[in-house]
């Protein structure tokens, strides 16, 4: 039986205790010490390709959703000083959490409980906006997009990483219904490309980068590159059983980038990750 929380914090906690979910609970993030799970995220595939966007830069960043703070730890540590922005109050995955995390390690983490919509921030206040699978919870994509580019300083950069897409409306039943954790509180959604570009670009964002599901670290999850190597591998294997010249042959990077290039154009999964880079115009 489908278990329903009234609380994302409920859920959680009961998902912790499933052990047939330990690897789903590690791959959220949603492990403790909260201390180790954020030390594992900053040193994550995905973190080191995010940051190479992040590059050069400093000064002030704001982490929109930040849930349990582990990108507001990583963004400090990379010598941002952060304001975390996450409406849940919790004290495993919502504020209450990013707060302990910050007192404990001594970091200039502010958190403020606000939703997206409505950003308690003066214009032009921030280097960086960070958005972790954040653009796909909003109540109203366009108006998260405004507010965001509003807040954002000329010349800052916006990171917005890990949204769900589906390529028609009719996915997105499909969608929800194999999700690992919609069942267990709901708040998923999934939108069309064009819609997050349109939100994104109507904000008044310029020089947006998409990066695409198989061709980017970032939207691998629950993959890295290797383990996505290995995966290929062992299908190929079902064809032509020679493991060891599979992996040969994948190790090489050309190759392997062409072989995710032709697959991509295949990959209609509803909620697949999409991740998008843009920037406001320099005053």
């Amino acid at each position: 039986m489908n278990q329903k929380f009234s609380s994302w914090e409920e859920a959680v906690l009961w998902l912790r205790d499933q052990p047939d979910r330990c690897q789903l609970v590690l791959d959220a993030y949603y492990d403790d010490p909260l201390l180790d799970a954020a030390e594992r995220y900053r040193s994550s595939e995905e973190w080191r390709h995010i940051s190479s966007y992040l590059n050069g830069r400093t000064g002030t960043a704001l982490d929109v959703g930040a849930g349990r703070g582990i990108a507001s730890y990583a963004l400090a540590r990379e010598g941002f000083q952060v304001v975390a922005l996450e409406p849940d109050p919790g004290r495993v995955v919502g504020a209450g959490a990013i707060r302990e995390l910050a007192d404990r390690n001594a970091l200039a983490i502010e958190v403020v409980e606000e939703f997206s919509e409505r950003l308690p921030f003066d214009d032009s206040s921030f280097d960086v906006v960070f958005a972790r699978a954040v653009l796909h919870h909003t109540r109203d994509l366009n108006a998260a997009c405004k507010e965001m580019h509003r807040v954002l300083k000329p010349g800052g950069i916006f990171v917005a990483v890990r949204e769900h897409v589906i390529s028609r409306e009719s996915d997105l039943e499909a969608f929800l219904n194999q999700h690992p954790l919609h069942h267990l509180y709901g708040g998923e959604h999934a939108f069309l490309l064009s819609s997050y570009l349109d939100a994104v670009k109507g904000a008044g964002f310029c020089d947006v980068t998409v990066l695409t599901p198989l061709r980017s670290p970032i939207n691998l999850f629950p993959h890295t590159s290797g383990t996505l190597r290995e995966l290929i591998a062992e299908r190929l294997c079902r064809v032509l059983p020679l493991r060891s010249v599979w992996q040969t042959i994948l190790r090489w990077d050309p190759l392997f980038r062409v072989m995710l290039s032709a697959a991509e154009r295949f990959d209609h999964r509803p909620g697949r990750l999409y991740s998008f880079i843009a920037h406001k115009a320099a005053a």
